[in-house]
């Protein structure tokens, strides 16, 4: 297992210690602009929410992704706005992704290997996009998007969340996902409906 971050919160530094004592590795994807000032994740999907309860939604400034690099963690490239990207074009595509990965070799002065995709987006574009910028691999999330299967710009994680219970969470993580899926988005339609 390997565990991982996006949006670089100030609270996954809660969760390293644990992590630590269980002997798994993490992966930490930031977004440049974020890192920059350490500000609240306020993209327009959680401006209000990161109004609200600021401290919450803290990032992590380069000072502290440079000391989660030097323990070991892996840092990777979250874009540099954390855009929708299929929405983009292919020069905006090309920005973002070069330019993270960029900005955060000049400030960790290590290599950037990976991408993870805002909220999990991508497209054949998108995984273009990500080859021609370098990276070694890019991960989306299985509830996203459809992908193919053994793609090195489509690496399937599982995403969880704050409002994941015990019982989505087991769901979610067991070796029956597939048809675990399948109820957890009969029962999402529900609640939503």
């Amino acid at each position: 297992m390997h565990v991982t971050f996006d949006d670089a919160y100030k609270s996954v530094l809660n969760a390293l210690p644990a992590l630590d004592r269980l002997g798994l590795p993490a992966t930490v994807f930031a977004s440049t602009d974020y890192a920059n000032t350490g500000r609240p994740f306020d993209v327009p999907e959680l401006a209000a929410e990161a109004a609200a309860h600021p401290e919450e939604l803290a990032t992590m400034d380069w000072e502290e992704l440079r000391a989660l690099a030097e323990r070991g963690v892996e840092i990777g490239s979250h874009t540099v706005s954390h855009p929708h990207l299929p929405r983009l074009s292919d020069a905006e595509i090309d920005r973002e992704l070069r330019d993270s990965r960029a900005q955060i070799e000049d400030e960790l002065g290590r290599p950037c290997r990976f991408l993870a995709y805002p909220f999990g987006e991508h497209d054949a574009r998108v995984r273009d996009g990500a080859h021609r910028a370098g990276y070694e691999a890019a991960h989306s999330l299985a509830s996203k998007t459809a992908q193919p299967e053994a793609d090195r710009f489509a690496v399937r994680r599982i995403d969880l969340y704050r409002k994941d219970g015990v019982l989505v969470t087991t769901l979610k993580t067991s070796v029956l996902r597939s048809p675990a899926a399948s109820v957890l988005g009969l029962v999402r339609r529900r609640d939503t409906s």
